[in-house]
């Protein structure tokens, strides 16, 4: 079968949900490897091992963390040269860069916001704010993949697979941007909010920043990450980290609540490709409702806290 490499994504020895996806996507694809790149890779190997790659190529020299994506580049360079039919990352800001890079490298085609992918290596898009789904193929060269986290349904596969320990000598031009300083971003108890199987977000209906509590208590009750519009961050009513749209975070989980959100063609760029959407709001006319699953025209200020207590009743 033919070897799809996968490149892991981890910080600190925790492999991120996207990894996992990448090699279920893989093993329909050929004969699914892993990429570890730099240390960690011990405490992470029986997860790894729980979807089924094949092979694991581990590159471990604590060097290649010092360095800004170029030795990762490098890394998947090396091992491509071996005969892959496909190269797969996270379309995440870094995973973006690397597949461009790596693209330019290896003279090859790339394509980026894919939400899956058939056995002829053909890639499915989502794009102008998903109202149109493209299907593109690359022409040239080792297809890079950048697949958008949460497109592809996790299915475990456990196995054993063979380790494979992997030098890389980094070259001059990759070690130009040195790392000098890491700081570490506090986590909160909830999901990260690329990667939770459902988000539930808060708009300008809101009102203020200490009514999100109410959006947080829904949250918090279904195990949810918290998200927002652009309106409510530009308020200064939730952090821009947390803001969800075409120039916020793409986000595709099984289950988006959206709650006073009027539904701008700017929010829905970066949810519509969730798996269930439901919208409450008082607006019987909001174009949210136009892309809903399930809509509730109603005050969110009723209908989110008895959703609530109706949750937490059954939980």
């Amino acid at each position: 079968m033919a070897e799809i490499l996968v490149l892991v994504d981890h910080a600190d020895g925790e492999v991120k949900k996207v990894t996992f996806e990448l090699l279920t996507l893989a093993r329909s694809l050929g004969e699914a490897s892993a990429v570890w790149i730099g240390p960690g890779y011990e405490a992470a190997a029986d997860k790894i091992a729980e979807y089924g790659p094949a092979k694991v190529y581990v590159a471990d020299d604590a060097e290649l963390t010092g360095y800004v994506v170029a030795p990762k580049v490098e890394t998947l360079q090396q091992l491509a040269a071996n005969g892959a039919a496909a190269i797969l990352v996270p379309a995440t800001a870094e995973g973006k860069e690397i597949a461009g890079r790596l693209a330019v490298r290896l003279d090859s085609g790339v394509l980026t916001d894919v939400v899956g992918v058939t056995g002829e290596l053909v890639a499915e898009h989502s794009i102008f704010g998903g109202a149109v789904i493209a299907h593109a193929k690359v022409a040239k060269g080792t297809p890079i993949i950048a697949v958008r986290p949460n497109a592809i349904a996790l299915a475990a596969a456990p196995g054993s697979p063979a380790v494979e320990q992997v030098s890389v000598a980094l070259s001059d031009a990759a070690k130009a941007a040195k790392i000098t300083d890491r700081v570490v971003q506090e986590k909160g108890e909830r999901p990260d909010l690329t990667e939770a199987s459902v988000v539930v977000s808060g708009g300008r209906g809101v009102g203020g920043a200490e009514n999100f509590k109410i959006i947080e208590g829904l949250a918090d009750t279904l195990g949810a990450a918290v998200g927002a519009s652009r309106a409510a961050t530009d308020a200064g009513w939730y952090p821009h980290q947390f803001q969800v749209g075409q120039t916020g975070k793409t986000v595709s989980p099984q289950l988006y609540i959206a709650a006073g959100i009027s539904g701008a063609i700017q929010h829905r760029a970066g949810m519509q490709t969730s798996k269930t959407i439901i919208a409450i709001n008082k607006d019987p006319e909001a174009p949210i409702f136009e892309l809903v699953d399930y809509g509730v025209v109603g005050d969110l200020f009723q209908v989110v806290p008895q959703l609530t207590e109706e949750i937490t009743k059954r939980k």
